[in-house]
């Protein structure tokens, strides 16, 4: 078996669910490729895998350079002649899709629909693209039943199933609270940890915004950001509660040191940072955006979306009351274990793949 995984994100979630089934394939005993651009963590940490990757240079959003971006994955598809070709978000979803338009067994995982991130004229014309292009989409996987429901109400009529994202469990895991805030030289006190890419849809202007009403209630709380990107300077706040700690490799540590994880995104298909929380035994409170409740469950609380005020409430209950706090996060590891280990997402993926060639054949 020979499959060919194509990706514009280099790095953050879909680079990780990526990696995971790279790796997984390729211990399996299939051949493997990865067709990715060239900068960011993932081509690294494939190659010391031992993955096959090939370097295609292509942008985050779809504009002039789309067309050139096509006809070099159309080359390299021809090069590789893959028995599956699995693609990775939007851009791979477009480009890829227009390169084969169906010639090979194709898989799209959207991870996030491109028309939940835009709206009016470019909203219409994405729902228009996505539901066009099922006829050249032999296998949707989507990460959340609201993602599929998503997709299902902008006519996207692929044959379709749920494979819900997973974390590597056994390396998230519930460590010391106060020996992580140690290692990380943070102060102990109640401690909001929000993890992500500071970008529009990851929402951290809204957590901002929340930020004060929680420190009426707990004056000696602190917020770690954790990531980096567009917005930082744009976002900026001198508040000496607000700790911007930047890009971080392992964000293990962070999670453990927290008394409660914060997602306040926009638009997610499945977040992975409330699975790898929820891995690490902590709270979660997050808006609610496609795939949380399905994720979170009893681990935490699901806010209405866009609501900084019921953020804020959330937040301080957590925060002023630990043990609230550790029984949710007692149930987020038991989530976890149960529903949200990588290895069954990696099993359910390599079903479908091998369902997906005989079908073929």
């Amino acid at each position: 078996m020979k499959v060919v995984h194509v990706t514009q994100p280099v790095e953050a979630g879909v680079a990780k669910v990526v990696l995971d089934l790279a790796v997984a394939q390729r211990n399996h005993g299939w051949s493997v490729v990865v067709v990715c651009p060239p900068k960011g963590w993932l081509p690294d940490r494939l190659r010391a895998e031992g993955v096959d990757v090939r370097a295609w240079r292509a942008t985050r959003s779809p504009g002039p350079r789309s067309l050139l971006e096509t006809v070099r994955l159309r080359a390299l598809v021809r090069e590789l002649r893959p028995d599956v070709l699995h693609l990775h978000s939007s851009k791979a979803g477009l480009t890829g899709r227009l390169a084969v338009r169906g010639r090979i067994p194709t898989i799209f995982q959207p991870h996030l629909w491109s028309f939940r991130l835009t709206s009016g004229l470019l909203q219409r014309a994405c729902t228009a693209w996505e539901s066009f292009a099922s006829r050249w989409t032999h296998q949707l996987v989507c990460v959340s039943d609201d993602e599929l429901a998503s997709g299902r109400a902008a006519g996207v009529d692929a044959p379709a199933e749920v494979v819900c994202n997973g974390v590597d469990t056994v390396r998230l895991r519930p460590v010391d609270r106060l020996e992580a805030r140690a290692r990380l030289e943070l102060a102990d006190r109640p401690t909001a940890v929000c993890v992500g890419r500071l970008a529009p849809q990851k929402g951290q202007d809204l957590l901002l915004a929340a930020w004060p009403a929680v420190l009426a209630a707990v004056p000696d709380a602190q917020l770690v950001l954790v990531g980096d990107g567009p917005m930082r300077t744009v976002w900026s706040c001198d508040d000496p509660s607000v700790i911007w700690w930047g890009h971080s490799d392992d964000v293990a540590d962070f999670y453990a040191a927290a008394d409660v994880v914060v997602l306040p995104s926009r638009a997610e298909g499945m977040a992975l940072v409330p699975l790898e929380a929820m891995s690490c035994e902590r709270s979660v409170v997050a808006f609610d955006v496609d795939g949380v409740r399905q994720s979170v469950g009893a681990a935490g609380a699901v806010v209405a979306r866009g609501d900084v005020a019921a953020l804020a409430r959330a937040a301080t209950a957590r925060l002023a009351d630990p043990e609230l706090a550790q029984a949710e996060g007692r149930t987020g590891r038991r989530r976890a274990e149960t529903l949200f280990d990588r290895g069954r997402v990696t099993d359910q993926i390599t079903t479908l793949v091998e369902k997906l060639v005989g079908e073929a054949g």
